[in-house]
C-alpha cells in the first residue's frame, strides 16, 4: 500500500470563510480529519461523508487526547495510505504545536505539508478595527502566550515586553489576566495604556471591550469575558475608537 500524507492546516481565527483555498481543497479530499476544539462545524461539513472525523481538541485543563497520541494517530493513518488532515484553529505554527507534530511525522518518515492559516492576532486585529501597526503610533508588535505549559502564568519576559513592543497581543491569557496585568504594571507599563479584550474574534459571537491596562481585570469580570479571547495592549487600540466615531458621523450625515 502506498504511504499517505498528512496536511497540517491552519483553519483561521474563527470565521470559516477565512480558510485558505488550499486548506479547503485538502479538507474536501481528506480520508481522515483530526480536528481541534475551535474548528467550526461549517468547515467539517466540507469534508466527504466518508471521511473519518476525529476530535482531539484541548480545552483549558481538559485534553481529549494527549499530544503523544495525536502524533501516533497521524502517523498510523498516513502509514495506511490515507490522506490525513490535521486541522487547527489559527495558524499551526503559532501556539498550535504544529512543529511538534511535524517532528513526529519526520521521525517516522511520513510525508507531510504545512498549510498556514490566518492567526488569531491578525484576524482579530482586523475584525476589531485595532491595527497591529499604524504609522506614527505602532511600528512593532509581539504575540505571546499568557499561560505556560503547566497552566501557570507564562514565563515570557514581561519586563522587556512592557517597554520594547508597541502592540502586545496575548493569547491564552484570560485565566492569568490578573497576574499579567500586575507584571506589566510592575515593570513600568503605564496604567493608562489603551487595552482591549476580544472574545471569539472574527465570529458572529465576537465581543470587544476596550479600556486601559489598569482596568482590564475589572472589565473582564464586569463583562464575563471567557475563552477563547485575546488581550491587546497598546496605543493602536485607540484607532478603533477613531474609526467608530468616523463611521457614526458618516451614518448620521446620511440619515440626517
Amino acid at each position: 500500500m502506498s504511504r499517505g500524507m498528512v496536511s497540517i492546516i491552519g483553519a483561521g481565527p474563527g470565521d470559516p470563510e477565512l480558510i485558505t483555498v488550499k486548506a479547503l481543497k485538502r479538507i474536501q479530499s481528506a480520508d481522515v480529519i483530526m480536528y481541534d476544539r475551535l474548528v467550526t462545524d461549517e468547515l467539517l461539513a466540507e469534508a466527504r461523508d466518508s471521511a473519518l472525523r476525529i476530535y482531539c481538541g484541548k480545552a483549558p485543563g481538559l485534553h481529549s487526547m494527549s499530544q503523544e497520541m495525536i502524533g501516533r494517530m497521524l502517523a498510523s493513518h498516513a502509514a495506511e495510505g490515507k490522506q490525513v488532515v490535521r486541522l487547527k484553529g489559527g495558524d499551526p505554527f503559532i501556539f498550535g504545536r504544529g512543529g511538534e507534530e511535524a517532528l513526529v511525522l519526520a521521525e517516522s518518515g511520513i510525508p507531510y505539508e504545512i498549510i498556514p492559516g490566518i492567526t488569531s492576532a491578525v484576524g482579530t486585529s482586523a475584525s476589531s478595527l485595532i491595527p497591529l501597526t499604524h504609522r506614527g503610533v505602532a511600528s512593532s508588535f509581539a504575540c505571546v502566550t499568557g499561560t505556560g505549559s503547566d497552566g501557570s502564568v507564562s514565563s515570557v519576559r514581561w519586563d522587556l515586553l512592557a517597554h520594547s513592543v508597541d502592540t502586545l497581543v496575548i493569547y491564552m491569557g484570560i485565566s492569568q489576566l490578573s497576574q499579567i496585568q500586575q507584571e506589566l504594571l510592575r515593570h513600568g507599563k503605564a496604567g493608562h495604556t489603551p487595552a482591549a479584550l476580544i472574545e471569539r474574534g472574527t465570529t458572529s459571537e465576537e465581543r470587544i471591550v476596550t479600556g486601559t491596562l489598569a482596568e482590564l481585570q475589572t472589565l473582564a469580570n464586569m463583562h464575563h469575558i471567557c475563552n477563547p479571547a485575546l488581550i491587546m495592549v497598546g496605543e493602536s487600540v485607540l484607532i478603533r475608537e477613531q474609526l467608530l466615531q468616523m463611521q457614526h458621523a458618516a451614518s448620521a450625515s446620511m440619515t440626517g
